[in-house]
């Protein structure tokens, strides 16, 4: 299946196509744009035809799929343009900056009828996916907290604060940009929440706004979702803590701070449980990646596969959609000081 890449900013798609470079059933074949500069780098890089025209890429018959990977404030109108050229779709997070953008990219999947993908890390790594196969099955009873802690070191990336990420009309603040994915974990385990009260600020540059946020998510049954993001942080090792009545999940090594600043050795686990009545933890026999990177390419298979009708959505629209309730949601709380219902 021959793809493209539409859209450059957000380097993950780099890393897909990278991975979809070893495989026999897929290729990257041609990317574009908006900046022909960057065009012209990455497409080189990734080892792609250049196609100056948007257009003319989307009318090429043999284009079976399309990785989105702009700007966020541009996502929308990729969308729309893919989806009315019959194009299936994997757009990068998150969806949009508002809900008219995430409904103007629904409407146009539904109406086109194609299929349409988010791309989730989270939901494609498998100690996350233990961990949600764990409390689903009640293996620790029913869940009463669920504590991810998700970060990077932003303010010591060199001319980050100068970076499209956090410019407010491309893409608003790191809590908008990357909360994203713990967010969508809660979403992926516990269901959608009936309501959040969080704090969100910029405590270090002022260039790179929103850099430290927690935001306390309620779901229908009660359970607590807790999301700590900061994007000053240098290192960490605790990922996930999981209280269930019958017994705790720990998870560690689970993002860039936690397994990229001190490469995890090789065969590390760092999933464990604990059940009522026993006296020590069990370790999860899935090792943890040693280094972040390894767990962004972790996307590209699911992809491929989703991109040739072998499987469903990483995530679906609507799933996209309830994620960016959650975060602007998330804002209005530490705006005004008060909780807000997600609806």
């Amino acid at each position: 299946m021959k793809l493209a890449i539409l859209g450059f900013a957000h380097g993950h798609v780099n890393a897909y196509a990278d991975e979809i470079r070893k495989m026999n059933d897929a290729e990257v074949a041609w990317g574009w744009d908006h900046d022909p500069a960057r065009a012209a780098q990455q497409c080189k890089a990734v080892g792609c035809e250049c196609v100056p025209d948007l257009g003319g890429l989307l009318a090429k018959k043999d284009l079976g799929g399309v990785m989105i990977g702009s700007e966020t404030s541009k996502h929308a109108d990729i969308v729309v343009a893919a989806a009315r050229a019959g194009k299936t779709i994997l757009l990068q997070k998150p969806m949009a900056l508002t809900l008219q953008d995430c409904d103007r990219m629904i409407e146009a999947v539904r109406s086109a009828g194609v299929r349409f993908s988010m791309a989730w890390q989270m939901r494609c790594d498998p100690q996350n996916a233990w961990m949600r196969d764990a409390i689903l099955s009640g293996k620790i009873g029913r869940v009463v907290m669920l504590r991810r802690r998700h970060g990077l070191a932003t303010h010591k990336w060199p001319d980050f604060d100068k970076s499209w990420h956090v410019a407010p009309e491309l893409n608003r603040g790191m809590f908008m940009d990357d909360a994203s994915h713990p967010a969508d974990l809660l979403l992926w385990i516990l269901g959608k929440p009936t309501s959040v009260i969080a704090e969100i600020d910029t405590l270090v540059n002022p260039k790179i706004p929103d850099d430290n946020g927690v935001a306390v998510y309620r779901f229908k049954d009660g359970a607590l979702g807790i999301l700590e993001c900061s994007f000053t942080q240098v290192a960490a090792e605790d990922t996930t803590t999981i209280v269930g009545t019958e017994g705790t999940i720990a998870q560690a090594f689970g993002d860039g701070p936690s397994c990229s600043v001190v490469p995890t050795p090789p065969g590390t686990k760092g999933l464990k449980f604990i059940l009522a009545g026993q006296s020590q933890w069990t370790q999860v026999d899935i090792p943890t990646p040693s280094n972040h990177g390894d767990r962004i390419r972790g996307v590209a298979r699911p992809a491929v596969e989703f991109f040739l009708g072998k499987r469903g959505p990483i995530a679906t629209d609507e799933e996209g959609r309830i994620n960016i309730q959650m975060l602007l949601a998330a804002y209005d709380s530490a705006a005004g000081g008060k909780r807000v219902a997600i609806d």
